[in-house]
This record gives structure tokens, sequence and C-alpha cells, in this order.
């Protein structure tokens, strides 16, 4: 039997031990707000951000630049401490709250019960060490095994996350791999040691199409086999709809839809998330029209607009019904939470009437 597979079963089985003791999602944000002061005003990153995340499923964060997701990102590997930001709310990983626990314990668990694929993997590893050697100082880290026996551990995943010849790549320095490489072996130094959550931050950002594919199946390949849940974040919906099994859309540092995939792309019912999805060009079927940008800009994180955030750009955005005026909450009569003061009714008829056509 493998290394890595005795170590998974190690695992799983210390885990059905641990996980006796907690019922419900894996991960669950409450409330999470990340607020950083600077000489200009208060920027509202993250600002009362609430989702949940099922064990061995797939949570898609999407969303324009500036929407908070990587903050979100940061927040929960605990990644804002010892800086200004000023956080608030809960983030329980199986039952655990990470921001009431010690840095200890956090760096303890970094790694071990959750790990994350940065964006871009040429600075996120070190220049000055071998490949090899970084991802095998995670396992020395939280496992009391020799160096030969991490080597070995570290080879495998190597291997296994699709590098040919490990054992000579193990030895390589980041400069050393092509883009589509360096990914894959940031996304071994999150497995090796199995964590129940891997966050992925634009995993795919800089490569070739057909190296995002690669990409894309292997975090899928590697989920079925180790359970682990995921969080993709991205700007780009066409990986959402591959890998995810729920889509949270974030704007100005908010939640303003959250469904399932399928619900998501059929029957979508906030403006933003239409404007997204017009934006979004089709492979399967020939455009009579030219794409539809959303107008305008996405709002300063320091004065964000009164009443709904997305009003200025908005094309159904109306007085009467209080857009200009009125913070909109997730309308609980909706199908799933739609943060939007449009009827659910209206929304539904004008999605079918008048964007769907365009899509």
């Amino acid at each position: 039997m493998s290394s890595i597979m005795q170590r998974r079963r190690q695992a799983e089985s210390a885990r059905a031990h641990d996980d006796r003791s907690h019922d419900g999602p894996l991960l669950v944000v409450e409330d999470l707000r990340v607020h950083f002061p600077t000489e200009d005003g208060l920027v509202k990153s993250v600002d009362g951000l609430t989702f949940e995340v099922e064990a061995g499923k797939t949570l898609g964060i999407v969303g324009e630049s500036g929407s908070g997701k990587s903050v979100t990102s940061q927040a929960i590997m605990g990644l804002h401490r010892g800086s200004r930001a000023k956080l608030s709310g809960r983030i329980l990983l199986g039952g655990r709250d990470l921001m009431t626990m010690s840095e200890a314990d956090l760096r303890r668990l970094r790694g071990e019960e959750v790990a994350m694929v940065f964006q871009d993997p040429l600075s996120s590893l070190h220049p000055y060490y071998t490949i090899g050697n970084q991802i095998a100082e995670g396992v020395l880290v939280h496992h009391d095994m020799s160096k030969a026996a991490a080597k070995q551990l570290t080879i495998e995943m190597l291997d296994r996350v699709g590098i040919p010849h490990p054992a000579k790549r193990f030895d390589q320095y980041p400069h050393e791999f092509s883009g589509g490489m360096r990914q894959r072996a940031m996304i071994a130094m999150a497995l090796i040691n199995n964590p129940r959550l891997i966050i992925a931050d634009e995993p795919t950002t800089a490569l070739d199409v057909t190296v995002q594919a690669q990409i894309l199946d292997l975090l899928m390949d590697l989920q079925r086999e180790f359970g682990s849940a995921i969080i993709i974040i991205t700007h780009d919906l066409g990986v959402v709809a591959q890998m995810a099994d729920d889509i949270l859309v974030m704007y100005a540092g908010r939640a303003v839809e959250r469904a399932a995939a399928q619900t998501l792309f059929y029957q979508p019912e906030h403006p933003y998330t239409w404007g997204l999805l017009s934006s979004m060009p089709r492979m399967d079927q020939e455009r009579q029209t030219r794409l539809r940008p959303i107008r305008g800009n996405p709002p300063s994180l320091i004065n964000v607009p009164t009443g709904c955030a997305f009003n200025p750009r908005c094309d159904y955005a109306s007085t009467d019904l209080g857009c200009f005026a009125q913070e909109p909450p997730f309308d609980v009569d909706s199908t799933h939470p739609v943060r939007c003061l449009i009827p659910a009714h209206e929304r539904r008829t004008t999605f079918q009437d008048t964007v769907r056509p365009l899509l």
C-alpha cells in the first residue's frame, strides 16, 4: 500500500472519530466582516457575509475584482491576524471557531485541516528552495516522520497530480517548472496532509485553456479520491459551471445571490448575476449579438452607494421600490436567497422574457 493511501486511511479514521461529536456543514461562515482602516476611510472589504460548505462538496464564489472573494478566503485561513484588519463574525470548521482560536492552534490547523491553492504559484513558492523540500516541509511540520519518509510521500503526491519524473522534479526549483506544473505542485502541497477543506483562489489564472481544463479535472478527481470540500474563488463563471455544486455571488463585499449551480445558471434572480451571465461568451452556440458588459464600475468600498450597492449599475433599479434608500435583505420569498428589492415574481418574469433570450 502506498504512503498516500496509508495516510489517507489514518486521516479518515481520525476524522470519523472527531466527526461523531459534530453534525452539520463542515464550514460555517456567519456574519463575517473584514474592514481595513486607511487614511481615506474604512474599507469594508467583506461586510456581513454568511455561507456554508458541506463536506465533499464544492462551493464556487464569483464576482468582479474587488468584491471581497480573496479577502474572504484569507480570513478563513487566518491570514489577516497581525494586520490592521478589523474582523468580526464566526468561522466554524468542524464546529470549532477559527476566529477565537489561538495563533498556535491555527498554525497547526493550516495545512492539515484547511489548505489553500494560491492564485500565483510563482510568487507563492519560495525561489531558493526546491519544490520537493517545500512540499515535504508541510508534512514534517504536522507529523512525526523521518525526512526520508516525507520525501517518499512527496514524490508519490507529485506523481499523483500528474507531474512526470517526480523523483527528479523533487530536486528542481520553481523557475524550472512551467506555469501549469507549478500549479500542480501547489495542489500537491495543499493535498499532502489530506485536508478537510481546500480553498482554490483563482487556480487557473494566467494558464492557457487546455491547462486550465487539466487543472480543474485534477481538482475534481482528487476531491473524489480524498473527499475534501473545495471553495473555488474565481471571476470565471465557466470554471464554476464545470465543478461547483453551489454558487455564491458577491458584490461590494456582500453576498447578493446564493443557489445550487443548476439553479443559478438557469433561474438566476439578481440583476448582477444576469449581468455576469450576459457578459460570458458561449462556446456551445453561435451568438447573433455582441456580449453585453455590465455598465459602470464596481463601487468604492469606502463609499458604498446608499441603498442597494448595485443600484448605480442596475437597469431595473427604482425609486418606488426603495433601491436608492433601502439596503435589501435576502429575499426569503424566493426559491433561493437573493438580495434584491424587486418582487420575486417580477424578477423571474423579467429574466424569462428579457434576459434569457439574450444569453
